[in-house]
């Protein structure tokens, strides 16, 4: 009774509420680029509650954590959209520019619910905005996380370590619920046999080259894929869903596995979040 108390009494951080036109501070903007104008292709953006218009002349800059989310699955409450994410706010919580990029569809015209749509045309999209981004509101490039849940843990790696360019814009790495070659996706080309999908997780994960890799809600399979190829620089850490939520469904959450974590106190979060600040260092 005492667990159920606790979480009910527990106040989640509230996401930024939308903006209509440019990103604004204390706000998440929907924004669509030159090259998809006329699409419903799409990245979300909000800025850090400092940031001024006139960083560049303050010699200000920001570090950037980049997030994928996950699939259509609205058991879990994971709507599939860039509108949805809430994974990588609840670590800084205004202290960074936080950015959820979008899987291109195959024709071009919309963001992807449900897996990676274009690949090439996906992780095209985040090497030249996660750039761009940087160039426009004050991100440090040095200092860009990639984030993802469910769906984005794995293109954390599948589309983040996709090749040596896009690989290159990472300072560090945080998935959360599954991860890329720990497990066999029946019904995908580029996830089965469990084979040949680990032969080629394994030479993306090479890509890695011991930059620091947090992993909520891995298990076995995952530390067993990752010991041939990082050596140092990987950290586990257990998050107790019971103990942040109590029963599922429940008015925060419906399903234990959710994005939504970060934005409750806990240990895990503060655990998170000092290794997020150790990453950035």
């Amino acid at each position: 009774m005492l667990l159920l108390a606790t979480c009910a009494q527990a106040a989640d951080i509230p996401l930024p509420a939308f903006t209509e036109g440019k990103p604004a501070v204390g706000r998440r903007a929907i924004v669509t680029t030159p090259e998809y104008s006329g699409t419903r292709v799409r990245h979300v953006i909000a800025l850090p509650d400092d940031w001024t218009p006139d960083w560049k002349a303050r010699g200000r800059s920001w570090p950037v954590i980049v997030e994928y989310t996950g699939n259509y699955f609205l058991t879990s409450g994971s709507t599939g959209e860039v509108e949805g994410a809430g994974l990588g706010y609840g670590l800084m919580r205004g202290r960074t520019i936080w950015v959820v990029l979008p899987y291109v569809a195959k024709d071009g015209k919309s963001n992807e619910r449900t897996w990676w749509g274009d690949v090439d045309a996906t992780v095209r999209y985040a090497k030249t905005n996660v750039p761009r981004i940087c160039a426009e509101f004050g991100g440090d490039s040095r200092k860009v996380v990639l984030c993802g849940f469910s769906r984005g843990a794995i293109g954390v790696s599948f589309l983040g370590l996709h090749d040596d360019e896009i690989a290159g814009l990472w300072r560090a790495f945080w998935t959360h619920d599954h991860f890329d070659g720990a497990k066999e996706w029946k019904g995908q080309e580029w996830g089965s046999p469990l084979a040949r999908y680990r032969e080629e997780a394994v030479a993306r994960l090479r890509r890695l080259k011991s930059r620091p890799l947090l992993i909520t809600g891995g298990g076995e399979e995952t530390r067993r894929l990752l010991e041939p190829v990082a050596e140092k620089g990987v950290t586990f850490l257990t998050v107790d869903m019971q103990a942040l939520y109590g029963k599922f469904p429940n008015e925060a959450v419906p399903h234990p596995h959710t994005d939504r974590w970060p934005l409750r106190e806990s240990e895990a979060r503060r655990k998170a979040e000092q290794w997020l600040e150790s990453a950035l260092r």
